[in-house]
């Protein structure tokens, strides 16, 4: 439905949605959600006078429903792909070895994209990709560490810094591996831990979701 369809429909029960732009009516079979396509088209079209697009009035399966970015698998609220695909696209953005800035404002700018995205996200029920974001934006925030220490030098001083053996370090320093297989190496994640990247800035997706899904 139009906006102006959405709009003076629900003015005429008496409510208001400023700003709303899609309406979805539940039904408990197919039949009955055709049956009540048709009666509230013809009701639209009769009473309101209104134009009722039909490429955007559908009767569909909720697991084949999109609704502000969301879609329903089986009684369970989740984002959809096409949401999440572009939620990767920003994340790829922001962790962008080539982007110039330092690594503080890099943490800050994507902390404030990832706690926005899940506060309006978050309500998703859909648990299995949220242990895998926290491990791969890990894995590009360290991929970035590298990118910015550069010298051979640098890396095995920042490495020792952060308690790694001096042999350890130096293995992976002079490593001619890339950004991102060096991202991953047990001694890049012992040295920059999980929680020595939290206490950098870096946000930890799962804390937010079972914040907003009231888990402790």
């Amino acid at each position: 439905m139009s906006r102006e369809v959405q709009v003076r429909f629900c003015e005429s029960l008496g409510v208001r949605f400023p700003g709303a732009t899609h309406l979805v009516v539940l039904a408990q079979t197919e039949a009955e959600g055709r049956q009540m396509l048709a009666e509230l088209t013809l009701f639209l079209k009769t009473t309101l006078q209104l134009t009722v697009h039909p490429a955007k009035s559908k009767v569909v399966p909720t697991n084949e429903c999109e609704f502000l970015g969301f879609t329903l698998k089986g009684t369970k609220i989740r984002w959809t792909d096409k949401v999440y695909q572009e939620f990767k696209r920003r994340i790829r953005e922001l962790t962008g070895r080539s982007w110039g800035v330092s690594m503080k404002y890099r943490l800050q700018k994507l902390a404030q994209y990832v706690r926005g995205w899940m506060n309006y996200f978050g309500i998703s029920q859909f648990y299995s990709p949220i242990q895998d974001i926290d491990n791969w934006i890990r894995r590009r925030i360290r991929m970035c560490y590298w990118k910015q220490w550069r010298r051979i030098k640098t890396k095995i001083r920042k490495l020792k810094e952060l308690g790694l053996p001096e042999h350890f370090a130096v293995i992976n320093a002079v490593s001619s591996k890339s950004y991102w297989h060096l991202a991953k190496t047990p001694g890049t994640n012992a040295a920059m831990s999980n929680r020595w990247l939290e206490e950098q800035g870096l946000v930890n997706v799962k804390a937010l979701w079972c914040k907003i899904q009231g888990y402790s």
